[in-house]
Protein backbone atom coordinates (compact mmCIF):
# COMPACT_ATOMS: atom_id res chain seq x y z
CA UNK A 1 0.00 0.00 0.00
CA UNK A 2 2.48 2.28 1.05
CA UNK A 3 4.06 1.76 -2.60
CA UNK A 4 1.14 2.71 -4.38
CA UNK A 5 0.91 5.93 -2.03
CA UNK A 6 4.85 6.36 -2.44
CA UNK A 7 4.44 6.45 -6.40
CA UNK A 8 0.94 8.05 -6.50
CA UNK A 9 3.08 11.24 -4.60
CA UNK A 10 6.18 11.05 -6.80
CA UNK A 11 3.43 11.50 -9.57
CA UNK A 12 1.62 14.49 -8.14
CA UNK A 13 5.44 16.20 -7.88
CA UNK A 14 6.44 15.41 -11.07
CA UNK A 15 3.51 16.58 -12.95
CA UNK A 16 3.01 19.58 -10.14
CA UNK A 17 6.47 21.08 -11.83
CA UNK A 18 5.61 19.53 -15.28
CA UNK A 19 2.14 21.93 -15.24
CA UNK A 20 3.90 25.10 -13.32
CA UNK A 21 6.68 25.28 -15.53
CA UNK A 22 3.76 25.34 -18.58
CA UNK A 23 2.14 27.81 -17.31
CA UNK A 24 5.17 30.10 -15.90
CA UNK A 25 6.46 29.41 -19.70
CA UNK A 26 3.10 31.57 -20.79
CA UNK A 27 4.46 34.86 -19.14
CA UNK A 28 1.44 36.05 -18.75
CA UNK A 29 2.13 38.96 -15.92
CA UNK A 30 -0.71 38.45 -13.58
CA UNK A 31 -0.08 34.59 -13.69
CA UNK A 32 3.14 34.93 -12.42
CA UNK A 33 2.45 37.75 -9.89
CA UNK A 34 0.30 35.37 -8.34
CA UNK A 35 2.58 32.65 -8.20
CA UNK A 36 5.44 34.67 -6.81
CA UNK A 37 2.79 35.97 -4.22
CA UNK A 38 1.80 32.06 -3.40
CA UNK A 39 5.51 31.53 -2.80
CA UNK A 40 6.04 34.51 -0.45
CA UNK A 41 3.37 34.28 1.18
CA UNK A 42 4.82 31.09 2.63
CA UNK A 43 8.35 32.79 4.02
CA UNK A 44 9.17 33.28 7.76
CA UNK A 45 7.54 36.91 8.75
CA UNK A 46 5.31 37.46 11.55
CA UNK A 47 4.49 34.06 11.64
CA UNK A 48 7.63 31.19 10.86
CA UNK A 49 7.41 29.18 7.47
CA UNK A 50 6.39 26.35 9.61
CA UNK A 51 2.87 27.72 11.18
CA UNK A 52 2.09 28.81 7.52
CA UNK A 53 2.38 25.22 6.15
CA UNK A 54 -0.02 24.17 9.08
CA UNK A 55 -2.55 26.92 8.30
CA UNK A 56 -1.81 26.11 4.28
CA UNK A 57 -2.56 22.12 5.16
CA UNK A 58 -5.88 23.52 6.95
CA UNK A 59 -7.28 25.72 4.57
CA UNK A 60 -6.19 23.04 2.07
CA UNK A 61 -8.35 20.30 3.96
CA UNK A 62 -11.17 21.83 4.20
CA UNK A 63 -11.52 23.39 1.10
CA UNK A 64 -10.94 19.73 0.44
CA UNK A 65 -8.03 19.92 -2.33
CA UNK A 66 -6.26 16.50 -1.71
CA UNK A 67 -3.52 18.03 -4.54
CA UNK A 68 -3.02 20.76 -1.74
CA UNK A 69 -2.70 18.93 1.06
CA UNK A 70 -0.07 16.37 -0.17
CA UNK A 71 1.62 19.63 -1.17
CA UNK A 72 1.76 21.10 2.66
CA UNK A 73 2.29 17.97 4.22
CA UNK A 74 5.15 17.43 1.91
CA UNK A 75 6.64 21.29 2.64
CA UNK A 76 5.74 20.37 6.58
CA UNK A 77 7.55 17.16 6.23
CA UNK A 78 10.46 18.92 4.61
CA UNK A 79 10.58 21.78 7.59
CA UNK A 80 10.88 18.89 9.64
CA UNK A 81 7.05 19.10 11.72
CA UNK A 82 6.07 15.74 13.33
CA UNK A 83 3.34 13.63 13.59
CA UNK A 84 1.72 15.02 16.78
CA UNK A 85 1.90 18.75 15.28
CA UNK A 86 0.52 17.11 11.76
CA UNK A 87 -2.04 15.55 13.07
CA UNK A 88 -3.42 18.29 15.63
CA UNK A 89 -3.31 20.56 12.27
CA UNK A 90 -5.52 18.10 10.89
CA UNK A 91 -7.66 17.97 13.69
CA UNK A 92 -8.49 21.76 13.38
CA UNK A 93 -9.26 21.56 9.95
CA UNK A 94 -11.92 18.73 10.91
CA UNK A 95 -13.17 20.59 13.39
CA UNK A 96 -13.49 23.80 11.52
CA UNK A 97 -14.48 21.89 8.32
CA UNK A 98 -17.01 19.11 9.00
CA UNK A 99 -17.36 15.30 8.29
CA UNK A 100 -17.18 16.07 4.61
CA UNK A 101 -13.39 16.46 4.90
CA UNK A 102 -12.86 12.89 6.55
CA UNK A 103 -12.34 11.53 2.99
CA UNK A 104 -9.56 13.96 2.39
CA UNK A 105 -8.39 13.29 5.94
CA UNK A 106 -8.20 9.59 5.04
CA UNK A 107 -5.84 10.87 2.10
CA UNK A 108 -3.62 13.06 4.05
CA UNK A 109 -2.65 9.74 6.56
CA UNK A 110 -1.83 7.64 3.88
CA UNK A 111 0.75 10.87 2.52
CA UNK A 112 1.78 11.03 6.17
CA UNK A 113 2.24 7.73 6.84
CA UNK A 114 4.67 7.67 3.64
CA UNK A 115 6.52 10.99 4.29
CA UNK A 116 7.25 9.60 7.69
CA UNK A 117 8.41 6.22 6.62
CA UNK A 118 10.90 8.63 4.43
CA UNK A 119 11.93 10.51 6.75
CA UNK A 120 13.21 7.59 9.05
CA UNK A 121 16.22 5.86 9.15
CA UNK A 122 14.69 2.97 7.08
CA UNK A 123 13.03 4.97 4.88
CA UNK A 124 14.24 6.32 1.22
CA UNK A 125 13.35 9.76 -0.47
CA UNK A 126 10.53 10.69 -2.89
Amino acid sequence: MNDDIRARLERFQNERLRQNARILDAGHRGINRFFNLDDAAYHDGALDARTKELLGLVASLVLRCDDCVDYHLIQCAKLGLTEEELVEALNVGLVVGGSIVIPHLRHAFDTIDVLLANASPAGTDL
